[in-house]
């Protein structure tokens, strides 16, 4: 399995993120793009009326393409969802910094819509519990996410991916001082191209800047936590998993046994054998 260079892991520990370039070809990027847009038709998870952070179920989205959508639980849908999960070249990078004791915990699919009604906004994952858990720049992080472009964002104001580098390893923002924005001062809109992939931790500040650029920004986000953290997107992810290789099932959750005390913390003997295993 491919590691971090010498640079990436300088990177991560100090800014909290790592960029990685063409992990899409232009065909896995179209691909992915019709994907998003045929969701729209299809039943699902997006935020409705219910306390913020949690989602509800839908019979369909709004079927214009370049309009808000954010679609949770992705990997029923198609099977190339599920082949994302361990995906050669990301999930790689993604072992060395967490460990092989991880688990795939989300999927999401967002497209930010071009307009001035939406100021963009910043956060940590995990809610205000887990903002106020950091660890030490040695340490493996409690969780972290893998975004992938499938939009073009060259320029600021494409309702870009924005960070306050190093935000995940000190208190911030103080207790005294504002949430922030986008457009505060530390702020740093990432440039990218459409295929490219951005690793981050759970508890780097971040979030969409707002979107000027005339199209939508199109984007899909994969989050992995340590076996012991809970999942954000299902209790057991059952459904599909005759559908995943070994390794994709024993990162949905499936320890190949029931559910014992003591599961998801002392973890299966064959879990470092597993993880480190080719996907296919």
């Amino acid at each position: 399995m491919q590691t971090l260079s010498k640079e990436q892991r300088r990177r991560w520990e100090i800014d909290g993120y790592i960029h990685l370039e063409g992990a899409f070809d232009a065909d896995e990027v179209a691909f992915y793009s019709d994907e998003i847009d045929r969701l729209r038709a299809k039943p699902g998870w997006e935020p409705t009326n219910l306390p913020r952070g949690h989602y509800g179920w839908v019979e369909h989205a709004n079927m214009d393409p370049e309009s808000f959508m954010d679609r949770r639980d992705l990997l029923s849908y198609n099977d190339a969802f599920i082949d994302l999960v361990d995906r050669p070249g990301v999930f790689d990078l993604i072992v060395d910094i967490m460990g092989p004791y991880l688990s795939f915990s989300m999927s999401q699919a967002i497209v930010r819509a071009s307009t001035p009604e939406f100021p963009g906004y910043t956060h940590t994952d995990g809610g205000e519990g887990l903002r106020r858990i950091r660890v030490t720049e040695s340490s493996r992080p409690l969780a972290m996410k893998a975004f992938y472009l499938l939009t073009d964002v060259t320029e600021a104001k494409c309702g870009n991916f924005t960070v306050f580098p190093g935000s995940h390893l000190r208190p911030f923002p103080e207790l005294d001082e504002p949430i922030p924005t986008p457009d505060m001062p530390g702020a740093v809109p990432l440039m990218g191209k459409a295929g490219d992939c951005f690793l981050f931790s759970h508890s780097l500040w971040h979030g969409p800047s707002q979107n000027l650029s005339g199209r939508a920004r199109k984007s899909l986000l994969y989050n992995y936590c340590q076996m012991f953290v809970r999942p954000y997107d299902y209790a057991v992810a059952s459904e599909v998993a005759a559908r995943c290789t070994p390794r994709q099932r024993r990162l949905l959750g499936d320890l190949g046994y029931e559910f014992r005390p003591g599961s998801y913390i002392y973890v299966p003997d064959d879990q470092v054998e597993v993880i480190l295993q080719q996907s296919s």
